[in-house]
């Protein structure tokens, strides 16, 4: 026989929420309820569990230590909880319903997810979708994230991934860079030219190319970077600025080169690849709105990819072509 347990459902979910929101005041706003009434599930919550989940003082509340180690737990947990609910509800109604939470890159999000996840949102109009464009790595358990994309080597082993694409890296510059400082002509060269660096690839400060004879070693070059910065977009445009040599994803670049605002260089050696992946977290239920939107990304991101040829009618072909496809739960 189970023992009465003397928290409430809605109790732990409120807590979640103010974990995630930071005060007692934002999660009031996301749950639509009073602070008085978010206070007293707070307090009925400690109460029942025999612990402080919070310091409070008059402006803000900050997690305790046990605070933080129920909240880590407890994520998973409700996520698993949901996502069966959801699984089982949608296979029965055949419509997709709840809220979907996605996070990515900004650039990328920007230039290539906006029109798709229209379309997604068009075609299921019960789900509520929540996306954020953010350029640091964010924990998608504790941040409370269905699906993230990703762009280059996934270092969360525990998470699951589904590969969208390759996109190829370029090394470019502007033409007045050129004329300014020269053009290297081989990879250790770039050890005399200024560079503009990733912020969150930048403790490496090494840029690997692939070896120029099959079965040799990789090359590298460790980069002087004078301009170090947290968005893609941003670093093309300090490139086009003639303020460095950068090293970008084709996606990225693609536009510049073809308008001839930058110029590849380095055209005989070869950077890996970034690979495009949609990661979730590890769950035994993978609910049915994150298989379907994978799916739908998966549809989208096929040769020709929209960076490639000329970028504008490859997004638009790759469109078109999505929205004569039928998936399941498609409304």
């Amino acid at each position: 026989m189970f023992a009465t347990t003397r928290w409430r459902f809605d109790d732990i979910l409120t807590f979640i929420r103010v974990m995630e929101s930071g005060s007692i005041t934002a999660a009031a706003e996301r749950l639509n309820l009073s602070k008085s009434v978010i206070s007293k599930r707070i307090s009925d919550l400690e109460a029942a569990l025999g612990v402080e989940l919070f310091q409070r003082s008059t402006r803000q509340v900050r997690p305790t230590e046990n605070g933080d180690a129920f909240y880590e737990r407890m994520v998973p947990l409700i996520n698993e909880i949901n996502q069966t609910a959801e699984s089982l509800s949608a296979e029965r109604i055949k419509t997709l319903r709840g809220q979907l939470r996605v996070t990515t890159p900004m650039s990328f999000g920007a230039m290539y997810l906006g029109p798709v996840i229209a379309e997604f949102a068009r075609r299921h109009p019960d789900l509520e979708l929540a996306v954020d464009y953010e350029d640091r790595l964010v924990d998608l358990v504790q941040g409370g994230y269905d699906i993230g994309i990703r762009i280059g080597h996934l270092r969360d082993s525990n998470l699951r991934a589904r590969t969208l694409c390759e996109c190829p890296r370029v090394v470019v510059c502007s033409p007045e860079y050129i004329k300014a400082h020269g053009q290297p002509k081989t990879v250790a060269e770039l050890a005399n030219h200024q560079c503009i660096d990733y912020a969150y690839v930048h403790a490496n400060r090494l840029w690997q190319f692939e070896a120029a004879a099959k079965g040799g070693p990789p090359v590298s070059v460790s980069m002087r970077s004078r301009i170090v910065i947290n968005n893609g977009g941003a670093l093309r445009d300090m490139a086009i600025a003639g303020l460095g040599i950068a090293s970008l994803p084709l996606f990225l670049a693609a536009d510049a080169l073809r308008q001839g605002a930058l110029v590849q260089i380095l055209r005989g050696y070869r950077q890996p690849p970034y690979t495009i992946s949609a990661i979730y977290p590890p769950t035994h239920h993978v609910s049915t709105k994150v298989r379907t939107f994978i799916d739908f990304l998966v549809e989208f991101f096929v040769p020709p990819l929209p960076w490639e040829d000329d970028s504008e009618a490859a997004r638009n072909s790759a469109l078109s072509r999505l929205r004569t496809i039928k998936l399941p739960y498609d409304a």
